[in-house]
């Protein structure tokens, strides 16, 4: 594939997942604005523990969440990718999120019945589904939106939506200011990535063609261990190709032991580290050292820096920039990035299952 020949892309993409990519600002401005006309009783505000519920592209939001907040939020917040809800769960101080696009998920929904059976407070952010019907027949507060895509391409309601709830339960100041700075960078950088800049001015354009063919293992740290963890589903999903992620420092005790075997990795594995000024220093030093052992084992390393003032904006313009990576490398590999046919097998084989 010829990255220029943007004709050529629609040929692959009939679902038009490029647009989907390209309206990610627009998707945060509208969720923030949705989630401002929200409402819930007042005693949602002494909630001391969020649980957020959901699989996938419904659940990174939830990751997402984590990072950002984490030096900020009293209370804690846990995702849950799973049938069932931790022991500890028990009692109106937990906040129960289900958060799923279709509203039909079927480990979302479990989750979300445990919720209810174990008397935490609950609410929804979905299109709609079982899980809208859920809430709205016990008069629970929903979070509905509209948006027709896949949910990984939902990111900017699935993430905005849930940062957007906390601040309106007090656990977290107003970010409309970092928001705001996060879609204007976005919206900047799109100008240098999309899909009419040619490969020679095009950073997105140039990693997807050095990652033909290649193991992308993704490095994060911080609030952008996320963003990694993103970038690794979205090259899974959009590109239909192996992808690994590890955060830093963890992966300083364990993963730079496995570098030198096997051998032929060295060749194949590439290393994108997602870096950020706001880093710990201490950690800006394991930067600059694991790359030194990287480089010495011959394993190729990028550094990507998120753009901006702000985590936010640095979280989202990397996950921006990591979006169209993945979608060049589908260009690449010669494939659709939108249908999951794999995930869609794996729901038809488990239906035959009887439990």
């Amino acid at each position: 594939m010829n990255l220029d020949k943007y004709s050529r892309f629609g040929k692959l993409d009939p679902d038009n997942m490029l647009d989907r990519i390209g309206e990610l600002p627009r998707q945060c401005r509208a969720a923030w604005t949705l989630v401002q006309k929200a409402t819930w009783p007042s005693n949602y505000c002494a909630v001391r523990h969020i649980i957020v519920v959901g699989m996938g592209g419904s659940a990174i939001g939830g990751t997402l969440l984590q990072g950002l907040v984490a030096e900020e939020c009293a209370v804690p917040i846990t995702v849950v990718r799973d049938y069932t809800l931790p022991a500890f769960v028990q009692g109106p101080e937990y906040l129960v999120i289900g958060c799923s696009y279709s509203g039909n998920t079927e480990e979302t929904l479990s989750a979300f019945g445990e919720g209810l059976e174990r008397g935490a407070r609950l609410m929804a952010v979905t299109t709609g589904g079982k899980l809208a019907t859920m809430v709205r027949e016990r008069g629970l507060p929903l979070v509905r939106f509209d948006y027709s895509s896949q949910p990984r391409a939902a990111l900017g309601y699935s993430f905005v939506l849930l940062l957007g709830i906390c601040w309106q339960l007090g656990l977290v100041r107003d970010y409309s200011a970092d928001l705001e700075e996060a879609a204007q960078v976005m919206d900047s950088w799109q100008m240098a990535i999309g899909p009419k800049v040619p490969t020679t001015r095009n950073t997105a354009k140039q990693l997807a063609l050095q990652l033909e063919g290649q193991l992308p293992v993704v490095y994060g740290a911080g609030f952008l261990a996320a963003a990694a963890n993103r970038w690794k589903t979205q090259f899974n999903e959009n590109s239909k190709h192996w992808a690994f992620f590890e955060v830093l420092p963890e992966l300083n005790h364990n993963a730079v032991v496995g570098f030198g075997i096997p051998q032929e990795m060295q060749e194949r594995a590439n290393v994108l580290m997602l870096r950020s000024n706001l880093d710990h220093p201490h950690v800006q030093a394991r930067w600059k050292v694991t790359r030194e052992l990287l480089s010495r084992e011959g394993v190729a390393v990028r550094e990507l820096k998120g753009r901006g003032e702000s985590a936010l904006a640095q979280m989202l313009s990397l996950i921006h920039l990591g979006d169209y990576v993945s979608f060049y490398l589908a260009m690449v590999n010669d494939v659709d990035p939108t249908p999951v046919e794999t995930i869609a097998f794996l729901k038809r084989r488990l239906a035959e299952f009887a439990f």
